[in-house]
């Protein structure tokens, strides 16, 4: 397989030249909005890789909980994270495979890590391509442990996480949409703690009103164990997201937390139940995929 760089280093500088975000992140700058230029250049790979089939299933409860919004209420999208084309192939398909698709795609924010911002420019500028709230995940946090730039990275952390808050709060009330990857990373096969929920999805869904999860079948975009992202390997594919049903938050987190065994972190046991709903979802969207997939492409 080819890297991203390889086959679309043209557009890869098309995009950069284009881009409009600094590798600089500060509290004050967390909210950044679509540079909807480089969308329509991104839209150049994504139609590329994408295979017929294609598709967002139980659309209808996507198109529910973007009325809600409309409607004031705060809904959050939990989604699986395979790869950084995620959310480009969630948007190219809202866009050109069903009506109200753009107007829903406009109303998502998506919680990103910082690393997007920083890992290099190529990464930047296709990252811009869609609205987002920076964040600096936890998870970065934890190879710094014992490290003498561990107390200064946490203070930065709470900085930009506090800021984040700030701007998720205000935009959840205005019509918008936020999505979160409960993993807070990319899926890497052969490696299950990528898979695992993180603690803070549980405070996540307080928050919100409405909570709908959507899981990932198939992968345009495959993670380069060796390499950085603008190294990922693009490989065609079936991209089927799966849609569950909207429910009510708060009555939905109160009765898993009631579940939870004694002496277990409650918050930890929400995540994972996420976890394992979206796993439900995504070997549904599986079956969808596999009978989509031209023999060509039967691999998995």
């Amino acid at each position: 397989m080819n890297t991203i760089k390889e086959k679309y280093g043209h557009i890869a500088k098309e995009l950069i030249q284009n881009s409009i975000q600094t590798g600089h992140v500060d509290p004050d700058a967390i909210y950044q909005e679509a540079n909807k230029s480089n969308r329509a250049i991104l839209n150049k790979i994504v139609q590329d890789l994408l295979l017929p089939g294609s598709d967002i299933r139980n659309f209808a409860e996507l198109l529910k909980l973007h009325n809600l919004a409309q409607e004031g209420k705060s809904c959050l999208i939990l989604m699986e994270h395979y790869s950084n084309f995620d959310l480009p192939n969630l948007y190219y398909l809202l866009e050109n495979k069903h009506s109200n698709g753009e107007d829903i795609g406009d109303s998502i924010i998506a919680m990103a890590g910082m690393k997007l911002n920083v890992e290099s420019e190529f990464v930047r500028a296709f990252t811009e391509a869609y609205t987002r709230i920076v964040i600096y995940p936890s998870r970065s946090l934890t190879p710094l442990m014992g490290t003498a730039k561990y107390e200064e990275e946490k203070t930065k952390a709470r900085k930009l996480n506090m800021a984040a808050l700030h701007e998720m709060v205000r935009a959840k009330h205005s019509g918008k949409i936020i999505l979160l990857f409960p993993s807070g990373t990319r899926y890497r096969p052969g490696n299950e703690d990528t898979r695992r929920g993180l603690a803070e999805v549980d405070s996540y869904i307080k928050g919100f009103d409405y909570v709908l999860p959507i899981a990932i079948a198939g992968n345009t975009l495959r993670v380069n164990a060796k390499g950085s992202m603008s190294e990922d390997f693009v490989h065609p594919d079936c991209m089927v997201f799966q849609a569950g049903d909207v429910r009510e938050a708060k009555p939905w987190r109160a009765e898993i937390r009631k579940e939870a065994p004694q002496g277990e972190n409650p918050k930890q046991f929400m995540a994972d139940r996420v976890m394992e709903e979206l796993a439900e979802l995504h070997t549904q969207a599986q079956v969808y995929r596999k009978e989509q997939l031209p023999a060509d492409y039967r691999e998995d």
